[in-house]
C-alpha cells in the first residue's frame, strides 16, 4: 500500500496508519471506493440490502467538505450499485461511478483520466487485499487503504489540506457541472471551435484580495500541468506580494452558460522599470481544454506592453508542465536564456505578436 513513514506500496496488509503519505507526496484529490464490504456491509448484487458503514459515510462527508472528490471502482452491476447509493442518499457525493467486472486498476485509471488529475493524487480503498495489491502493482502512484481505515482517513496528512476554501467545499459540484459540459460537448455535431463559442466563456481577471489568498495558495499546491515554475506561495507570502508595489498578484475566474468554474488561474508578476516578469502563472487543469491559459497570457502581455514594459516569463521544467512552455511560445515568448533547469523567455516589444482571437471574453473589474 501507499506508504507513510516506512510503509509499503504493495497493497498488502499493514498496521493502521500505514496509509499515511510521505511529506513529499501530494494531497489526495480523489478517493476511489470499493462498495461491497467497504462502503457498505454486504453485497448489493445479492439482494441483501446492505447498510452503509456509518464510519465510511462520515469519512465520505467529511472529506467532501475538505474538497476531496469521491469515485467508485467496484465489482457488480452499474444500475444496482447506483440505485443502492441513491437509496441511501449517497449518489450525489460520488463524481464518477466505475462498476463492472474488469480490473479495478483500469477503473481507477479511467477515473483519473475523466477527472483530469494525476494518479499520484488518487487514493483507493478496498476491503480485499488482492484488489489492493492489483491496483498497487498496476498503478504504483496510487495510494491504497484497507476498508477499516475509513474512520482514520480524516486524520491522515494526505487527506488534510492546509486550507479549506470556497472552491474546496464546492469542488464536487464544480466537477459534476463539468460532466454536464462534457455531455453537451459529446452531443455537439459541429466543429470544436463552434462548441467553445457556444459556451459564452467569460474570464474575469482582477487583483487578488485577502479573501483570495487561501484559494491562490491552494492553486499553487494543487496545479502542476499548466504551471510555469511549480513555485508554491503560502497565504502570508501572497499577502506580502499583494501589498508590495513591485509585484502584482492576479486571480482569474471563469464562467460559461453552465455556471461558474470558480477561481481557476493565478499570475504573480514582478513589476520592474523596463519589464514585467512573470514569476508564476498557472491554470487549473479543469479548464485545459478551454484555452484560457493562452487568454490570460495574452492579457498580461498586452498590459505589459501598454505600460511600456517588456513581457518576460520564467519557466522551470517539472516533468509535467511542458504544455505551459508550448503555450508561452505560441504567445510570442522566445527563449533568451536556457540554463537547463530554468528557462527565461521574453516578448520582443519592437515586434509584438499579433492579437489573437479567443472564444473567451475578458473582464477586468
Amino acid at each position: 500500500m501507499s506508504a507513510g513513514t516506512g510503509g509499503a506500496r504493495d497493497g498488502t496488509a499493514a498496521e493502521p496508519g500505514a496509509g499515511r503519505a510521505r511529506a513529499a507526496e501530494p494531497t489526495v484529490k480523489c478517493l476511489v471506493w470499493d462498495l461491497d464490504d467497504t462502503l457498505w456491509d454486504g453485497v448489493a448484487l445479492e439482494g441483501d440490502a446492505p447498510e452503509p458503514f456509518p464510519a465510511a459515510v462520515r469519512a465520505v462527508r467529511a472529506l467532501d467538505r475538505r474538497g476531496v472528490l469521491h469515485a467508485v471502482a467496484s465489482r457488480g452491476e452499474h444500475a444496482v450499485a447506483a440505485a443502492h447509493l441513491a437509496a441511501h442518499g449517497l449518489d450525489t457525493l460520488f463524481t464518477v461511478l466505475e462498476v463492472g467486472w474488469g480490473a479495478k486498476s483500469g477503473a481507477v485509471e479511467r477515473i483519473a483520466a475523466e477527472l483530469d488529475i494525476g494518479l499520484d493524487t488518487v487514493a483507493f480503498i478496498d476491503n480485499d487485499a488482492v484488489e489492493r495489491a492489483e491496483v498497487a502493482a498496476a498503478l504504483p502512484d496510487v495510494r491504497c487503504y484497507r476498508a477499516h481505515e475509513a474512520e482514520l482517513l480524516t486524520s491522515y496528512a494526505e487527506f488534510t489540506p492546509r486550507f479549506v476554501t470556497q472552491e474546496s467545499a464546492r469542488r464536487r459540484d464544480l466537477y459534476r457541472t463539468e460532466r454536464r459540459r462534457k455531455a453537451a460537448e459529446a452531443e455537439h455535431t459541429g466543429v470544436p471551435a463552434a462548441f467553445l463559442a457556444s459556451l459564452d466563456l467569460v474570464l474575469t481577471v482582477r487583483r487578488a484580495t485577502g479573501a483570495d489568498l487561501a484559494r491562490a495558495h491552494e492553486l499553487t499546491v494543487r496545479t502542476h500541468q499548466l504551471n510555469t515554475t511549480g513555485r508554491t506561495f503560502g497565504p502570508d507570502e501572497l499577502r506580502r506580494l499583494c501589498e508590495d508595489p513591485g509585484h502584482e498578484v492576479l486571480v482569474a475566474g471563469l464562467t460559461d452558460r453552465f455556471g461558474s468554474y470558480g477561481t481557476i488561474g493565478l499570475a504573480v508578476t514582478s513589476l520592474r522599470d523596463d519589464a514585467t516578469v512573470l514569476e508564476l502563472l498557472l491554470m487549473s487543469c479543469r479548464v485545459m481544454s478551454r484555452g484560457v491559459g493562452a487568454v490570460l497570457i495574452d492579457h498580461i502581455v498586452a498590459r505589459s506592453l501598454a505600460a511600456g514594459r517588456r513581457p518576460v516569463a520564467e519557466f522551470v521544467p517539472t516533468g509535467v508542465n511542458r504544455q505551459m512552455l508550448v503555450t508561452l511560445r505560441f504567445a510570442g515568448f522566445e527563449v533568451v536564456e536556457d540554463a537547463g533547469d530554468r528557462i527565461t523567455l521574453a516578448v520582443d516589444p519592437d515586434a509584438p505578436p499579433p492579437a489573437r482571437k479567443h472564444p473567451v471574453r475578458v473582464v477586468t473589474p
